[in-house]
């Protein structure tokens, strides 16, 4: 099945008015070609009322949403796609609080159990990794402002390498983020072999973390520091995002403050902290 995902919120309102809609394009994407049945490979059904596919084979009843996160949820369907429509419609990246005030879900953890849930969905496995023209950074977020050296060498930040596949005049490909533990060439080169296709064209900077890439088979191509575009761009959005989600903590522990549940407040906060630190970035699709 070709993506066919609406483009504006008023399409997604128009297309998604129910479950019995949301159920239909799920049934499209599980089965592109049509009801099979998993027990026996019949494809003869008919739908029951309660949305299921009844083989006329061996009876078997199969749910659309089995093993998948919406399977024996008690919310509509509905609702777990406005989830998934503000997740991924955020500039500035989702957070729980937010995600709770907008779907009024009834609690703050339901809000951040239902986020973290659609994030592990998001990551897809055994993913194609980046191929073509790819262009690779660093960039070191984190840790509290004080004076001393920037970039690289900079103390008490963490380092995430960025890999962006550069589509030329189309503009962004596929992204891949993940925290390294420093900038050597054992930390870079193992980035890069595991986000990038062997015999990609890899444009860098003139770090000399970056310089068995040619031994590890791919292209270097170095670049001046101002060339890499993309990486650049997916630091400002991933700054922006984690100060969103700072801002979004800071807030609801101020809430809670004035209020008598300071150890429930302190645990989702640690849980929030601890889930924004131990995310893989490289789960964009």
């Amino acid at each position: 099945m070709d993506e066919d995902y609406p483009t504006s919120l008023d399409e997604f309102e128009s297309r998604f008015r129910s479950d019995a809609a949301c159920i239909e394009y799920m049934a499209k994407l599980r089965w592109p070609s049509g009801f099979v049945c998993p027990r026996c490979g019949e494809s003869d059904s008919w739908q029951t009322s309660r949305g299921l596919w009844h083989c006329r084979r061996c009876a078997a009843q199969t749910s659309v949403t089995a093993g998948t996160i919406f399977h024996g949820s008690r919310k509509p369907l509905v609702l777990w796609f406005r989830a998934m429509w503000h997740i991924t419609s955020q500039k500035y990246g989702a957070n729980a609080l937010g995600l709770n005030r907008t779907l009024n879900l009834g609690s703050y953890e339901t809000a951040w159990q239902w986020l973290h849930k659609l994030r592990r969905a998001m990551v897809r496995p055994g993913r194609d990794q980046l191929a073509g023209p790819v262009q690779v950074d660093e960039s070191y977020v984190g840790g509290r402002k004080k004076p001393g050296k920037r970039g690289r060498g900079a103390e008490g930040k963490a380092i995430v390498a960025i890999a962006v596949e550069d589509k030329g005049p189309k503009g962004i490909g596929r992204i891949r983020l993940s925290h390294v533990p420093d900038a050597s060439n054992e930390a870079l080169g193992g980035f890069v072999s595991s986000m990038v296709a062997k015999g990609s064209v890899v444009k860098t900077d003139d770090w000399s973390g970056y310089l068995t890439l040619p031994s590890l088979g791919y292209e270097r191509v170095v670049a001046a520091p101002e060339d890499l575009v993309l990486p650049h761009l997916v630091t400002s959005l991933l700054k922006r995002w984690l100060l969103g989600l700072t801002k979004a903590l800071s807030n609801r522990r101020t809430w809670r403050t004035t209020s008598t549940s300071s150890h429930s407040a302190s645990t989702v906060g640690r849980r929030e902290a601890e889930a924004s630190c131990s995310t893989d970035s490289s789960s964009r699709p």
